[in-house]
């Protein structure tokens, strides 16, 4: 999940969306938008929104996702959806939604629901030969779609998606340790500056529509290469969110990486290079909003599961300290300088 910006959510059952979402209540959904199950039921890893494995009577399995109340329109995920479809009728490997009484998107009660083919596939290992090669091919191959039109729906890179909001969030919030809140308030606040700087150098980039949230936990590897899922933060942003995920170590091994990468990439799309700029902002960004994402939905028992670390002032005080370490690496030459 690429926590962008944190959504502001109503008290009780607006925190709490999936109190009622029982194994039976799943089940009834997949009988009522006519997939037949067979009572085999598997929670997948999702915190956003709740997705299972559900088993089917002659027929393979799917994934049913609930989305979250509030967070998207539904014109909003019906234009997930068709980006998906469009990268899939182009053979490009992702998971597209399935058309069920004639729709991708049903409604349940108070809840939206979306059935995928269930993909098989291994966690991708980028250390192997050719694999990062591959990586950047297919990721070259959805940018190439991706530039054909803009969303119309979908959310822009912009100010508040970088960080702004998810630092009001959390000054907001009752998380921040009262020792470690004025240390934080300065770094972000330093940290927000150096952000816009770099994207005022870099401008101006063009926006298109990308996965936006690529990590590895939504590439699952096959003999065949890459498999791209969970489409849910697909936004209009620069090529570049979709690549820096991948870059990782030192100068040196990012440098490597990043020409693996290319070598597939640019057989099928183009990068400007001022993006290369905005690797270290986007990382800043992610490390403001993911914070503020989990404060934000502390009210969902799955997150105080997932994070109970969020709780301890020792994290607090630690992350502060990564924020500093990360306003330095943004004072640094890009990788641009080392290609």
């Amino acid at each position: 999940m690429n926590h962008t910006e944190p959504t502001r959510t109503a008290p009780d059952d607006a925190e709490r969306p999936f109190a009622a979402l029982t194994p039976d209540a799943v089940l009834h959904a997949a009988e009522r938008i006519g997939l037949e199950p067979d009572g085999r039921l598997f929670a997948l890893n999702s915190y956003e929104n709740r997705v299972y494995r559900v088993g089917r009577h002659d027929a393979d399995a799917v994934v049913l996702k609930f989305y979250r109340a509030g967070r998207w329109s539904d014109a909003q995920i019906l234009e997930e959806h068709a980006f998906a479809t469009e990268l899939a009728a182009q053979e490009i490997p992702v998971a597209a939604p399935l058309v069920l009484h004639g729709t991708t998107l049903n409604v349940q009660g108070e809840l939206r629901v979306a059935a995928f083919p269930m993909r098989s596939g291994a966690a991708p290992e980028l250390d192997r030969p050719e694999a990062r090669e591959l990586l950047g091919r297919t990721l070259g191959r959805i940018h190439s779609v991706g530039a054909v039109r803009p969303f119309r729906l979908r959310p822009t890179q912009s100010g508040a998606r970088l960080g702004a909001a998810a630092r009001t969030a959390l000054l907001r919030s009752q998380f921040l340790p009262e020792h470690v809140q004025p240390r934080y308030e300065q770094v972000s606040g330093e940290l927000l500056l150096a952000i816009e700087s770099a994207f005022a150098a870099a401008a101006p980039i063009a926006h298109i529509r990308v996965h936006g949230d690529c990590h590895l936990g939504n590439i699952l590897w096959t003999p065949q290469g890459p498999v791209f899922v969970d489409l849910d933060d697909c936004m209009n942003a620069p090529r570049i969110q979709d690549l820096w995920m991948f870059l990782s170590g030192n100068a040196d091994e990012q440098r490597r990486q990043w020409l693996d990468l290319m070598e597939g990439y640019l057989r099928f799309s183009n990068l400007d290079l001022r993006e290369l700029g905005l690797i270290e902002p986007l990382r800043a960004a992610r490390m403001l909003n993911h914070a503020a994402w989990v404060a934000e939905r502390w009210r969902d028992p799955a997150f105080p599961r997932a994070f109970p670390w969020m709780g301890e002032a020792r994290f607090w005080e630690q992350y502060t300290n990564d924020l500093a370490e990360q306003c330095t690496l943004l004072a640094e030459p890009p990788l641009s300088s080392l290609c």
